[in-house]
């Protein structure tokens, strides 16, 4: 190494140096390289897991799906593109939207120029190679912002888009990878989608790929230990992994351009625990959702456009899971791949809160059902959560993450709907303080060895002596206990209607069921924009 270094020196420092001198230290160097360490990369194989992995990925935009599991699709995507319609109005949704609309105006501008035989952002290299793609209008390589009246690149509204499907808590969850896989997949697969004009049937499978994806990442590398012992969050893995799956299959790449799509994935990975101390949620919606939509449509269009990678970011030095945790068994990633489809693991949330709070909200429901009562017949209300849930939502500072402050708006309003859940001014309320002082929150180490499933036990004591006790072991809305489709369609008709109106919610809800049907998936842009 030392004499490759000596050398390199002797370079740069001799401007006059003969052919032969030339010749003599090429010669050196390639003789020298043999035995660098990077000189054995060049000739590795790729291991079998990624072969497997990234053929079924290249395969995905073609193959077909069970019924039951695009059933599942349609449930999941409608409740993403509600919970991007709800979260316009919330504070992380307004900030999404005012900075695309901030940088929209360039890319607009520029690809107009481009589709006038322009060079606004260089000459035009093809199609389906850039900005540009042929004769097509200056809007065709555009993407919708969910809510807003304009365009933006793909790259922007992925990341605007994601940022507004977690801008509150009524997204969905995969509780054993704990991911979100909704808030990131369904914008980046809108928004790759949009720009390569992919079909509704494309479009569902690019949004399954994703979902099957990321979670076995995150799964793989331990799930809620891995978040524990390593400080990283496991949102932004398995939502990055996931989204660059779902926008490398609408972009078409092959199983070469997947190998090198998961690298430039693996490399834009990031994201720590350190979300979790956010009082105003937007920078949470920006790493579950912003930040790994972008970064996997950002990954497929470099990809796209040519740019090549390492041919298997997950085994020999240095590789993504050896980086990750040496624990981690790479077949992880290829378990029963085509066989279980994550989408149909994943809940839908019936309650627009945090996921640790889902389940006493279900208790509390099922024991007035049972023994109807006031608020102001209870005098103490007792929840179990497991240790590490417990800590997420225990006094938080946002009302749709603060158990106690749900809990009290549960016992005053008999509901927990999506207005009061983003209500932080009753927060202050005193007749919502009084109901929350009734109400303890208990760590429950024996509810912890029960994780990924989120049980709760809720013990409810009231003024006439009366202790109730209902223990939730089958969330609803989760794979054991899973919402039909008609309280989908409820859930998001309720968040979708106030904004867009009932006319448009009812076509957007039809369109949504029929996918297989659209052509163009841009023709839901007219559906989810405002005038």
């Amino acid at each position: 190494m030392s004499s490759y270094r000596n050398n390199s020196l002797h370079l740069r420092r001799s401007p006059s140096l003969s052919r032969r001198d030339l010749l003599k230290y090429t010669g050196s160097v390639l003789a020298t390289a043999a035995f660098l360490p990077w000189a054995a990369f060049a000739s590795e194989s790729v291991s079998p897991v990624m072969v497997t992995l990234s053929t079924y990925m290249s395969e995905a935009r073609t193959r077909a799906l069970p019924d039951e599991v695009v059933e599942k699709l349609k449930h999941h995507i409608l409740d993403t593109i509600a919970a991007m319609v709800s979260g316009s109005g919330l504070p992380p949704g307004i900030a999404a939207i005012r900075f695309a609309r901030a940088n929209a105006g360039d890319f607009a501008r520029g690809n107009a120029a481009g589709a006038k035989g322009g060079t606004a952002h260089g000459p035009n290299p093809g199609p389906d190679r850039g900005f540009n793609r042929g004769t097509a209008g200056a809007t065709d390589n555009l993407a919708t912002i969910v809510c807003a009246n304009f365009l933006a690149g793909p790259i922007d509204a992925a990341l605007a888009n994601g940022v507004l499907a977690h801008a509150d808590e009524t997204d969905d969850s995969h509780p054993a990878s704990l991911s979100h896989p909704g808030c990131a997949v369904v914008p980046a697969a809108l928004a790759a989608g949009e720009h390569f004009g992919i079909a509704g049937s494309q479009f569902l499978r690019a949004v399954a790929l994703g979902y099957d994806i990321g979670p076995r990442v995150t799964m793989t590398l331990g799930g809620q230990n891995y978040m524990n012992d390593t400080h990283r969050d496991t949102h932004s893995i398995a939502e990055g992994f996931g989204s660059a799956a779902s926008a490398g299959c609408a972009a078409n790449l092959n199983a070469q351009q997947m190998r090198w799509l998961l690298d430039y994935t693996a490399q834009q990975s990031s994201g720590i625990a350190s979300w979790q101390r956010d009082t105003d949620h937007i920078e949470k919606a920006f790493v579950f959702g912003g930040m790994t939509a972008r970064s996997g449509v950002t990954g497929a269009l470099l990809v796209q456009a040519g740019w090549t990678g390492v041919d298997d970011v997950l085994s020999g030095p240095d590789n993504f899971l050896l980086a990750s945790t040496p624990k981690a068994n790479p077949a992880g990633l290829i378990d029963q791949l085509g066989e279980r489809y994550e989408v149909t693991q994943t809940a839908i949330k019936k309650w627009s809160v945090g996921s640790p709070i889902q389940a006493p909200l279900d208790a509390l429901e099922n024991l007035r059902k049972r023994h109807p009562f006031d608020a102001g017949q209870v005098q103490q209300v007792t929840v179990r959560l497991a240790t590490d849930e417990a800590s997420v939502v225990d006094n938080r500072d946002i009302p749709d993450i603060c158990l106690q402050h749900m809990l009290a708006v549960m016992l005053i309003d008999k509901t927990a709907s999506f207005h009061a859940a983003h209500d932080k001014p009753r927060m202050k309320d005193p007749e919502v303080l009084r109901q929350r002082a009734k109400i303890q929150l208990v760590p429950d180490a024996e509810l912890e060895k029960l994780l990924p499933k989120r049980e709760t036990i809720v013990e409810l004591t009231l003024s006439d002596g009366a202790h109730l006790s209902e223990r939730v072991e089958a969330v609803r809305g989760t794979p054991d206990n899973p919402m039909t489709r008609e309280e989908v369609v409820a859930k998001s008709r309720d968040l979708l209607t106030p904004i867009l109106g009932a006319s448009t919610c009812a076509s957007l809800i039809e369109k949504i069921f029929a996918l297989e049907n659209v052509k163009d998936i841009r023709d839901l842009r007219p559906l989810l924009q405002r005038a």
